[in-house]
């Protein structure tokens, strides 16, 4: 089902400017269905729905959970709000992203590069079970396999030729490329594996 099919089954009149979210237990969850299925489909592929592994481009019946970059992304984008369970409140961006990088190792730097992803028009979604931080799409998830998984290396970072193998060796075994991105200055260095 095309994105124009979900999206004129869904009423956009249902669906308010920002998308209400709860944050609980370090975990942004949109409970309303209705408005996860329309992040998910309108904006690219946010969130992932709760018990289902490879979500398709239509309505699920689910909850969603974003990711804590994902949430702040969108908070920042004026696209939802995300409130606070635990002290009954609506978090201000900032307020966000300092609970997130207290939570999420390496926040700060992996958020830099996932907006500047977004910004050039890529769908970066999380990478864990790459070994990596993004697993990063042209067009999305569904529609194409990824083209590479990125790793997030702050400038000061070391990386052993070990490492180098090991990231190498993996993505080539998914047949993707290997990216370290250094969110100092937005850069990207792609790993490419041959034969000699």
């Amino acid at each position: 089902m095309s994105n124009e099919n979900v999206l004129g089954a869904i009423n956009e009149e249902d669906i308010p400017d920002k998308i209400p979210a709860k944050f609980i237990n370090s975990r942004v969850i949109v409970f309303n269905s209705l408005h996860a299925s329309y992040l998910y489909v309108k904006f690219n592929f946010f969130g992932s729905p709760i018990g289902i592994n490879k979500p398709r481009l239509e309505f699920f019946n689910r909850p969603s959970e974003l990711s804590l970059i994902e949430a702040y992304y969108l908070l920042l984008k004026e696209k939802i709000t995300i409130e606070d369970v635990k002290n009954n409140k609506l978090l201000t961006p900032r307020e966000f992203f300092e609970i997130a990088k207290s939570v999420h190792h390496k926040f700060e730097e992996k958020y830099i590069i996932y907006n500047d992803l977004r910004e050039k028009g890529y769908v970066p979604r999380p990478g864990l079970k790459f070994g990596a931080d993004f697993v990063v799409y042209k067009k999305g998830p569904g529609l194409e396999h990824s083209s590479f998984i990125v790793h997030v290396l702050p400038s000061d970072s070391k990386i052993s030729a070990i490492d180098m193998v090991r990231a190498g060796r993996l993505a080539t075994s998914v047949r993707k490329k290997f990216v370290i991105a250094n969110p100092l200055t937005s850069s990207y260095y792609f790993f490419e594996w041959f034969k000699p």
